[in-house]
């Protein structure tokens, strides 16, 4: 479906206007600002999170705006989440932007998978690319497991590693960096996890200098694990692209699942494929359109 609205004004009176366009994947859904033209972000980190209000604004998980590439990319892609924090980068945000690219008419590079893009990000150069069947594939590069580098300061417990570490109580994580930090612990029953509280104590616990994104998973059989996390900056949403990812490492290296997996989401289902060949993980998922309007800030 295709709508054009205007939003209301955030502030009053109203001055300038931002032009977007939200798109969704699995749930986890963005403003998308189209801010080729210029290094300089269109809307502020605090009128970013006005935006996402979903009381006073449009309505969003985060505000991505594409930029100029700095490195010899294709572009930049910064998001800004609903607290006005920024992350390094969101792996349903990135699907989000080749699906946005492709609608501002770039068709991108031409690939034996599909349609590539070249997108920087904070947490380094990530390659979506749009697939005949309607799916994006990014390569989401390999996952960071040292500990120091996650961050996080809990002892390791294999090499450089925290793997099943003691964080809260009878709660173990596994951390793995995929981009941006994040905790992985596996449980009985996922749906009975107070996600809410847990999410907060994990998010802001010490041992996590940068915060931390959590992720609670069930594993179903070792091709499927069931999943809801916790993200930093954002709390609880429909899908976390990275944190699927790291699920999926988490899952090999704790001997619970293969290294292809479908990780069942509250917003559907992504598959993690961390291949042994190349050590980089790729996540594929849809990511759709859902309007386009102007708001007033």
């Amino acid at each position: 479906m295709w709508f054009v609205v205007a939003a209301a004004a955030l502030t009053a009176p109203p001055g300038r206007e931002v032009a977007f366009s939200k798109y969704q994947g699995l749930g986890n859904d963005f403003l998308l600002v189209d801010n080729r033209d210029s290094e300089k972000l269109k809307v502020g980190p605090e009128e970013a999170a006005q935006l996402c209000n979903r009381n006073f604004g449009v309505g969003g998980d985060g505000v991505i705006f594409v930029l100029p590439a700095a490195n010899g990319g294709d572009y930049a892609m910064r998001i800004i989440n609903s607290d006005a924090s920024e992350p390094e980068m969101c792996g349903n945000g990135i699907r989000c932007v080749a699906r946005f690219l492709d609608d501002l008419g770039d068709a991108g590079r031409a690939s034996d998978r599909g349609r590539a893009y070249n997108i920087e990000t904070l947490g380094g150069v990530m390659v979506p690319v749009l697939r005949e069947d309607g799916t994006v594939t990014v390569d989401m590069g390999e996952p960071e497991l040292s500990g120091v580098k996650v961050p996080t300061t809990l002892k390791p417990t294999v090499d450089d590693r925290v793997i099943e570490a003691d964080v809260l109580g009878d709660y173990a994580g596994t951390c793995v960096s995929m981009g941006n930090p994040h905790c992985v612990v596996f449980v009985d029953d996922v749906a009975a996890i107070d996600l809410e509280t847990l999410g907060k104590e994990f998010e802001h616990h010490p041992v996590f200098p940068n915060r931390v994104n959590t992720e609670f998973v069930e594993v179903i059989d070792p091709r499927v694990l069931k999943m809801r996390v916790w993200e930093r900056g954002a709390g609880a949403t429909l899908a976390c692209g990275t944190g699927a990812c790291a699920v999926g490492v988490a899952a090999v290296l704790t001997g619970r699942a293969d290294r292809a997996v479908k990780v069942q989401l509250p917003g559907g289902d992504l598959h993690i494929d961390w291949r042994a060949d190349d050590n980089r993980v790729y996540m594929t998922g849809d990511a759709k359109f859902v309007f386009k309007g102007h708001a007033a800030l």
